[in-house]
């Protein structure tokens, strides 16, 4: 499905992580299998993501526990550029990264791809909006403007 920039505003927590191999089969993610993570676009062009696994208490000394970055984010022709200002890992940090992103109602899935061992991996992530608490109200001072991209 086609999306629009206010399809995306909000916060999404992560339910799925997996890697895709060349034929398009997907194998656990780096994050075990129960990821856990939120999404958050603003709607000033703000983001940030911060992903761990489910079972960190018992998972393996070696296994990734905690992935995560934050910075900017825009649209570009059906994609989303993340630049990068802060994150878990340092090569990161300056970088732009692309998520190709389909929407379905209130699930989310971004397409991306990492170096892993030299070679470009794909993965999934799929997430589900958050609704926003039924007592939540906007902090005093904080503008509910549209997006500026």
């Amino acid at each position: 499905m086609r999306w629009a920039v206010e399809d995306l505003i909000g916060v999404w927590s992560l339910i799925a992580y997996v890697d895709l191999d060349e034929e398009g089969g997907s194998h656990e993610g780096p994050l075990g299998p129960d990821p856990r993570g939120l999404l958050i676009y603003g709607d000033h062009g703000h983001m940030s993501v911060s992903m761990m696994r489910g079972d960190h208490a018992t998972a393996p000394a070696s296994a990734t526990v905690f992935m995560g970055y934050a910075g900017t984010w825009r649209p570009v022709d059906g994609v989303v550029k993340h630049d990068v200002t802060v994150s878990a890992h340092p090569f990161q940090v300056g970088t732009e990264l692309t998520r190709e992103a389909e929407l379905d109602g209130d699930r989310l899935v971004l397409h991306g791809v990492a170096i892993i061992d030299g070679r470009p991996r794909r993965r999934r992530l799929t997430w589900q909006r958050v609704p926003a608490p039924a007592s939540a109200q906007r902090p005093a001072g904080m503008s509910s403007a549209q997006p500026r991209y």
